[in-house]
């Protein structure tokens, strides 16, 4: 492939014209074959160089020039998702910011009181509002206003024609992974939504190439992650530095992250290719379309209807029952104690080992349906477990401070330490997808056995990093 074309003589191209319009076209009708002889000298006259012409101005080709050149090709693209990222991570704490006040701050004590007019026993209230829509709720406030951003800047950058240009820059990166160079576009789309990234998948051809595809899209950060990250390289990574520096260090901590997840995108389509799914790469003939305006209302009902709504019904589907279970566990006792801290007990050595610990561990099998309720429910189960008196809401009742301080003070009470952030932000990007790609992943593949792969690989991968941060770390302590 290469974004500039190989000038070649017009004379030639017209005459090839000329003769196959005699032969083909001897039984075709006259006008019919006039059309398609001037149609191709106009494409001639457009693409072709003549011996001693000026090269007339293209605009789409002028860009191209730009943006797919190999020195500016990288940094322009770099910093357009950058751009992206960013928009969507401060234009999304307005709009979560209300919507938690909505339906936590306000529709939360109604609910409550609703429930206490109408006699409901605590048990029954606790289960169905502080369980199952306390979870709902959180997942909607935190996951809505993020997808509503990011999906329709991607789809801008798709109709704007961007798109196949990044397929294009990526492409021999991914070939020499032996995966395909479309990947570069699901990869993309997984920053936003593992489960629309493996949607997207839909547009290489390849089964074996979509299926490397497919249990890769994993390690690109999705939005429902990237709180996380940024919550935990601030009160910990950014808190190991002098302040001046602080939130400089914890911005590239969490860059540098999300650049781990494509490095580790790139090794496992390598691995993959070479083991389980090996085969040829693929022809890659990609063709860049001529840029064009946005089509605003195709870019609304793509980015709203097909991939938010659509993705966020599926999360909401999940992350109820996950309520229930949250719940349910904090305040089913068994003896003196609940069955959230038999578990805790039990996962805690193996925890320790990974550098993390019980809860944690806990936090992220109950937290599987969305990954929005992970702090929160490692701060309900810290606060629970460690009898912390003022902190939070009740047993089963998640909740998160909007003050950082308050956050660091719980999390440090339950023994957090700059090790376990760092492998919390390590565990967050590389664990296993939640159920809503798990799900999306056995409708596209039609395959329990891809399905359970694809969260078998990167949670043993998950352990196996966390674990040799864990006693590097140690060691040199």
């Amino acid at each position: 492939m290469s974004s500039e074309p190989r000038p070649i003589d017009a004379d030639t191209v017209l005459a090839t014209a000329e003769r196959l319009r005699w032969e083909v076209g001897a039984g075709l009708d006259d006008a019919l074959m006039e059309d398609i002889y001037s149609h191709a000298a106009r494409i001639a006259d457009r693409a072709v160089t003549r011996d001693g012409d000026t090269r007339r101005f293209d605009l789409d080709r002028a860009i191209d020039r730009v943006v797919t050149s190999r020195v500016w090709g990288f940094p322009i693209m770099l910093l357009l998702f950058a751009g992206v990222f960013w928009l969507t991570i401060s234009g999304a704490n307005g709009p979560s910011a209300a919507l938690s006040a909505l339906f936590l701050d306000w529709g939360l004590p109604q609910l409550h009181a609703l429930a206490s007019g109408v006699g409901a026993p605590w048990w029954l209230s606790g289960f169905l509002i502080d369980g199952v829509y306390l979870a709902t709720a959180w997942v909607v406030s935190v996951m809505l206003p993020p997808m509503a951003i990011f999906f329709p800047l991607f789809t801008l950058l798709e109709d704007f024609g961007y798109l196949p240009r990044v397929a294009f820059n990526l492409d021999a990166a991914f070939r020499r992974a032996g995966a395909h160079g479309k990947q570069s576009l699901t990869m993309m789309m997984g920053f936003g939504c593992n489960a629309a990234g493996v949607v997207a998948t839909r547009v290489i051809d390849s089964p074996r190439e979509r299926m490397i595809a497919i249990l890769t899209n994993n390690f690109a950060l999705c939005n429902g992650r990237w709180p996380t990250q940024i919550l935990i390289a601030s009160i910990f990574v950014g808190a190991a530095v002098p302040p001046y520096l602080a939130g400089l260090v914890s911005a590239a901590a969490v860059v540098g992250v999300a650049l781990l997840g494509v490095l580790l995108s790139f090794a496992v389509s390598w691995g993959l290719s070479r083991t389980v799914l090996r085969g040829e790469v693929s022809t890659f003939s990609l063709e860049l379309p001529p840029y064009r305006p946005p089509r605003i209302f195709k870019t609304i009902y793509t980015s709203v209807i097909d991939r938010t709504l659509i993705v966020l019904w599926r999360a909401v589907v999940f992350a109820a029952p996950a309520g229930a279970v949250i719940w349910l566990i904090s305040n089913v006792t068994i003896g003196d104690a609940s069955l959230a801290a038999y578990a805790v007990r039990f996962l805690n050595p193996f925890g320790m080992l990974l550098g993390l610990n019980g809860i944690i561990l806990l936090a992220y099998v109950v937290a599987i349906p969305a990954n929005e309720i992970v702090i929160p429910t490692v701060l309900m189960l810290t606060a629970l477990l460690g009898s912390l008196s003022g902190v939070g809401e009740g047993a089963g009742v998640m909740f998160q401070s909007d003050n950082l301080g308050d956050t660091y003070q719980v999390l440090r009470a339950g023994g957090w330490t700059l090790l376990t952030g760092v492998n919390v932000m390590l565990f967050s990007l590389i664990h296993n997808p939640c159920s809503t790609t798990l799900y999306t992943i056995y409708r596209e593949t039609g395959s329990a056995k891809w399905t359970a792969a694809a969260a078998v690989i990167p949670l043993t991968m998950g352990f196996v990093v966390t674990f040799f941060v864990a006693q590097v770390w140690r060691l040199l302590a």
